[in-house]
């Protein structure tokens, strides 16, 4: 990955499943379900938020696990959202950002739209062909599994740098 490529990113929206995600769900018998997420990925979410990276998950599926997840994270979240980029456009308003200084990290054809939309298109290396095809860096590590964290030391050991000069 070319972390310079992330030196001007004050912002950053995030897809859930395949992103926060392994992608897989285990259905209970009962229909509950549970995903596994990355403790690293949580570490790294927190280190942007301290280095004031604004952040958002806006998510397709209206499910619990997301909005739990984003609740032990401290993070704003869109969930049961089919039209991504209406959400994103309005968020990048809120907080006074462009697409030269925003990110978007998703990995199916459904962060496609917003993933052209941004200044840097970000993708975990297990996500969608299409999607890897777009995304302007691509993580060594998959969803799930430190993607999220791998973008997270890169975003602020390029932006130490910066400072540094």
């Amino acid at each position: 990955m070319s972390a310079a490529v992330l030196s001007g990113v004050t912002a950053i929206a995030f897809d859930f499943d395949g992103v926060f995600t392994d992608d897989r769900v285990l259905v209970s018998q009962t229909g509950e379900e549970s995903v596994f997420c990355s403790r690293s990925d949580g570490m790294g979410i927190g280190l942007l938020r301290d280095a004031g990276i604004h952040m958002i998950i806006i998510s397709k599926e209206p499910n619990p696990v997301v909005a739990a997840r984003a609740k032990k994270l401290s993070l704003e979240v869109v969930q049961g959202c089919d039209d991504k980029l209406p959400v994103l456009r309005e968020w990048m308003t809120r907080i006074g950002s462009t697409p030269d200084t925003t990110a978007y990290m998703g990995n199916d054809i459904n962060d496609v739209e917003c993933m052209n939309f941004v200044g840097i298109a970000i993708a975990p290396c297990d996500a969608h062909p299409s999607v890897l095809d777009i995304a302007d860096v691509v993580t060594k590590k998959p969803g799930g599994r430190g993607a999220i964290r791998e973008i997270a030391d890169n975003l602020l050991q390029v932006q130490r740098h910066r400072a540094a000069k």
